[in-house]
């Protein structure tokens, strides 16, 4: 079945990489090299079975970036070792093994596979858009099956090889149709999606009507489990309905959708969605709509009318840190579940200098309140901020924080269900230095064990060509 649909995905990707390729202008290719010195911390493996050893492990690393791009297709390595000594003179040498020897439970290819750090063709909207390696911002159709899904919510420790995959009718002289693709690891085929769109008034002419677009999307993760530390069995049994096995847990989601362009001027753009979604037993909808205001302030607006076990965006920037959680609901495993309700959801931002600084929020939750187990219905916070290069000199940042659970003004700043991450660069000439912070919050920690995993990582790298 995975080799099928790897079959499927990759004959897509050849036959639009063809036509785009003799579309596109003949460019000269430009090479890079990039080294990178610094120190990163990795939470301990062998913590949980000796409660006296320290939670992370600090090691020193040496890397080398090789970059290469030639037109609109670009590919980039990240061949890393991280090392350090342990004698107490120094003496021993230590390589970090997870690095380069699959630990339990992972496959060679899961391993190697994210030494390439990304491989690119276009930008997000072009008539094909291909995105392999790290994806830090998955969305099909309007987002509300799949919406800010992240694969990098396990680094620095693991690196996950994902693929982003859009083709546009358009492309083929077609513009009735197109197609939108998702894979979290190309190595496991483990949640996979796609999203097939049609246009079918675009050669009416019809103003405002003529760009309605319809959509089907299916998702599914075959193994919601896959990532959880299984101690002794309990954590798994906990999630899941009676009588049945962590082996033959999946979750498939499908869903019809629209999404209506209505304004499109320097002042104002609007454009109207929605969507009808199908969890298991369960289904919800909402209706909304969004755009931007003289370019430069995003907004959004939904109503969401999600019905009994239903979470809306399910697979979400955070989704990696809580597939047991959200299959417990999606199962109706006892102890789990919400009532029908009413919800809400709203966004704002700001884009400025041609998006060199940018800002985004979004909340939402139910209307009335919630109880506090009731973690995927309780009010939601995500936000982004990103600072370009050149506004500050050589300074450049970008910040993330997610915030799950929130009943009050405190929990806003509590960092149970919490996911921070931070990334300051400064950059003088070829050289540039970065702190790496990230702050995850483990829904299933062992025992008596503190749930907050703290990563960092400091670097100088050296653009060497």
């Amino acid at each position: 079945m995975r080799l099928r649909i790897a079959g499927l995905l990759l004959s897509l990707l050849l036959a639009a990489a063809t036509v785009a390729a003799q579309e596109s202008p003949a460019a000269g290719p430009d090479f890079g090299l990039g080294i990178t010195i610094g120190a990163t911390s990795f939470p301990n493996p062998g913590y949980p079975d000796d409660p006296d050893a320290e939670r992370t492990l600090t090691y020193q690393s040496f890397g080398l970036t090789p970059d290469i791009g030639i037109g609109k297709f670009g590919m980039g390595f990240d061949l890393t070792l991280n090392y350090r000594f342990t004698g107490g003179d120094g003496s021993e040498f230590e390589i970090r093994r997870e690095d380069w020897i699959p630990p339990e439970g992972m496959t060679i290819l899961e391993l190697y596979l994210p030494k390439i750090r990304y491989l690119r063709w276009a930008q997000k909207g072009d008539p094909l858009y291909i995105l392999l390696g790290s994806v830090d911002n998955g969305v099909l159709g309007n987002g509300f099956i799949m919406g800010g899904y992240t694969n990098t919510r396990f680094l620095p420790e693991r690196r996950l090889f994902g693929m982003s995959l859009d083709v546009d009718g358009a492309l083929f002289g077609f513009p009735y149709l197109g197609v939108e693709t998702f894979a979290a690891n190309l190595a496991l085929f483990d949640l996979i999606g796609g999203r097939l769109f049609v246009r079918p008034l675009i050669d009416t002419g019809i103003p405002v009507v003529r760009n309605l677009q319809f959509g089907a999307t299916v998702v599914t993760d075959r193994m919601p489990f896959h990532y959880v530390a299984q101690q002794e069995g309990a954590i798994v049994s906990d999630y899941l309905p009676p009588g049945t096995t962590a082996d033959e847990a999946s979750v498939l989601i499908w869903g019809a959708d629209f999404r209506l362009p209505i304004l499109a001027t320097p002042v104002i753009s609007l454009a109207g969605f929605g969507d009808y979604v199908n969890q298991n037993r369960n289904s919800g909808g909402m209706i909304g709509a969004g755009g931007r205001l003289f370019g430069i302030v995003t907004y959004g607006a939904q109503i969401r009318f999600l019905g009994e076990n239903f979470i809306p965006v399910y697979f979400d920037g955070s989704y990696d840190l809580y597939r047991p959680l959200k299959y417990a609901v999606y199962s109706g495993a006892p102890g789990f579940g919400t009532d029908p309700y009413v919800g809400w959801f709203t966004s704002a931002g700001f884009s400025l200098l041609g998006d060199r600084l940018v800002f985004s929020a979004s909340v939402d939750g139910p209307f009335g309140g919630a109880h506090s187990d009731e973690t995927f219905k309780l009010p939601h916070l995500r936000s982004s901020f990103m600072l370009a290069e050149g506004l500050l000199g050589g300074f450049s940042m970008e910040a993330t924080y997610d915030k799950r659970g929130i009943e009050s003004i405190a929990d806003l700043i509590d960092p149970e269900n919490t996911v921070i991450g931070a990334r300051v660069n400064y950059r003088i000439q070829n050289a540039t230095i970065s702190l790496v912070y990230d702050l995850r919050y483990d829904p299933f920690p062992a025992p008596g064990d503190n749930p907050w995993i703290v990563t960092s990582k400091i670097e100088s790298a050296i653009t060497l060509f």
